[in-house]
């Protein structure tokens, strides 16, 4: 576990245990000016996480001591969670839609530039850091939208939604019975990191919304598919 002397840099625990991929990713950050605590198993990574003032997590979930999703779990399940970016290899589709579903904020494909994942965990800090819009409430059939809350409820009850999911129920709601492309889709939810993300990510969030709001009972408005296009919600 390595860390450095604490400044008013934004702090970054990459948790990853390739030696060589994590030198070269500290020494970039560190240039780009993060300050960048190094952890190389779950547990170092938890510690670091008990004891450090930390502004963002960047998590391999390949790791000797255990599935990195156990790390990502414990970190959304602080009081205070923190944003994740998780660092999956090419062809783990099954970690990386997991990752997605726990709550992580972005996801990079092993191999990835160190620009990439640079300016991936500015647009996430970004967004964590960004002032809450004023509270509003929008109403869509039998759902609640509370956009200061950034909560989506039934007859009261919140639907446990991911920050992304949230955010595509909450612009597919700013405008019921528009069909909005994939490509606005994923400008608006993902913002400066959606030129990274294939059209494919929005249709899983797409499936993992539909599949929640059923699960909650909500059959109205549902999220209709355009074929070739995109989605629109109707109700």
């Amino acid at each position: 576990m390595e860390s450095e002397t604490r400044s008013d840099r934004p702090a970054v625990v990459l948790v990853e245990d390739e030696p060589d991929l994590a030198a070269m990713a500290r020494d970039f950050l560190v240039r780009e000016g993060f300050l960048v605590l190094h952890a190389a198993d779950v547990r170092a990574g938890l510690r670091l996480l008990e004891t450090e003032h930390v502004d963002l997590v960047v998590l391999d979930l390949g790791l000797p001591d255990g599935n990195g999703l156990d790390l990502l779990r414990a970190v959304r399940g602080r009081d205070n969670p923190l944003p994740v970016i998780v660092v999956t290899g090419r062809g783990e589709e099954a970690d990386r839609v997991v990752g997605l579903e726990l709550g992580a904020d972005d996801y990079v494909v092993k191999p990835y530039s160190q620009r990439e994942l640079a300016a991936r965990i500015r647009a996430v800090l970004r967004r964590s850091t960004a002032p809450p819009p004023a509270a509003t409430a929008i109403r869509v059939g039998g759902l609640v939208i509370d956009t200061g809350a950034r909560e989506v409820r039934r007859a009261g009850t919140p639907i446990a939604l991911t920050p992304r999911e949230y955010g595509l129920v909450e612009f597919l709601a700013s405008a019921p019975g528009h069909t909005f492309s994939r490509e606005q889709l994923l400008d608006h939810v993902w913002g400066s990191s959606s030129r990274w993300q294939a059209p494919t990510t929005v249709d899983e969030h797409v499936y993992r919304v539909r599949r929640k709001l059923l699960a909650a009972g909500v059959t109205e408005p549902r999220i209709t598919t355009v074929r070739g296009f995109g989605y629109r919600l109707d109700s």
